[in-house]
């Protein structure tokens, strides 16, 4: 199928496919006329790249995790490599969770104080 199709049936624009190409992901054939050719496997293999995509990786870590990629869900074999890479991601994942709440709290506590304070007019030409 050509890269049209492989979006249509993906709902992924050709765009995307061209990238996730250029970052080894999907390895379509050529054609005579030098058109891309993918396979039926191409339609797993987007799903696949999507889902992992949802769940925060990079490309680059997409690219280790793929080849242990089984179904169109979260099923992937397991392998050292893997565990290694989905618990860093996790442990960053988790970090800038904790950065965010940090950021939360401290814009909670200056919306807090600025709310019990008198109101001013505030010149913002100064």
């Amino acid at each position: 199928m050509l890269i049209g199709e492989l979006s249509r049936r993906t709902g992924v624009g050709t765009h995307l496919l061209r990238y996730y190409e250029s970052q080894g992901l999907l390895e379509p054939g050529r054609g005579a006329n030098g058109y891309r050719e993918f396979t039926e496997d191409a339609i797993l293999t987007v799903t696949q790249i999507r889902g992992l995509l949802e769940a925060g990786l990079s490309t680059e870590d997409i690219g280790l995790l793929l080849p242990c990629a089984t179904g169109a869900g979260p099923d992937i074999a397991p392998c050292t490599e893997l565990l290694d890479v989905l618990r860093a991601c996790l442990r960053g994942l988790d970090e800038r969770i904790d950065a965010l709440t940090q950021n939360r709290q401290a814009l909670r506590s200056y919306l807090d104080a600025a709310e019990r304070a008198p109101a001013i007019v505030c010149d913002p030409t100064r």
